[in-house]
């Protein structure tokens, strides 16, 4: 099952961001094909990442939120909340 996986950063932690990238996009280069997509949010006025969102594939919701709490941004403290929710792809699905 998918489900997206929905981060809003903590005001004024954009170094907090750019520090802990690398070991973020290392976690989720480990979980392989687990990630199916996934990005920052964008801020309208500077375009400077504000969040992130992150399509995974899990058995369960608990294991989602297993994925959500491991990686480094979340561990670092730079998530004012995060969100969990099944997602079913419909439009432009890859074969």
């Amino acid at each position: 099952m998918l489900f997206a996986i929905l981060c809003n950063d903590k005001a004024d932690h954009l170094q907090l961001r750019l520090d802990t990238r690398p070991a973020h996009l290392d976690y989720l280069k480990s979980l392989g094909d687990k990630i199916k997509f996934g990005g920052p949010f964008l801020s309208e006025a500077d375009q400077k990442p504000v969040g992130s969102m992150l399509m995974v594939k899990a058995e369960t919701i608990e294991d989602a939120k297993a994925i959500a709490a491991a990686d480094p941004y979340a561990l670092a403290g730079l998530f004012e909340n995060v969100t969990v929710r099944p997602w079913n792809w419909v439009i432009n699905k890859p074969e």
